[in-house]
């Protein structure tokens, strides 16, 4: 499966989080290292959802863009 991520950046690192996987996150200090993380974060929140019995999500997030003009 592919889900959708958002990585953030911060003062002093990155976070990133998956719209479809509420609770999953990860924090780094670099956006490799965030991507990294978060990837092992994925892995165990399915494994555990997987324990629990749970339904795994479907991925439904999508991404895209929307242009603005900014003001001079």
């Amino acid at each position: 499966m592919r889900y959708a991520i958002i990585i953030e950046p911060g003062e002093r690192n990155y976070s990133a989080y998956v719209p479809d996987l509420p609770g999953c996150v990860a924090t780094g200090q670099t956006e490799a290292e965030v991507k990294l993380r978060l990837q092992e974060a994925i892995d165990l929140h399915l494994a555990g959802m997987q324990e629990d019995g749970l339904e795994i999500p479907v991925p439904s997030s999508l991404c895209d863009y929307v242009e603005v003009e900014t003001a001079a």
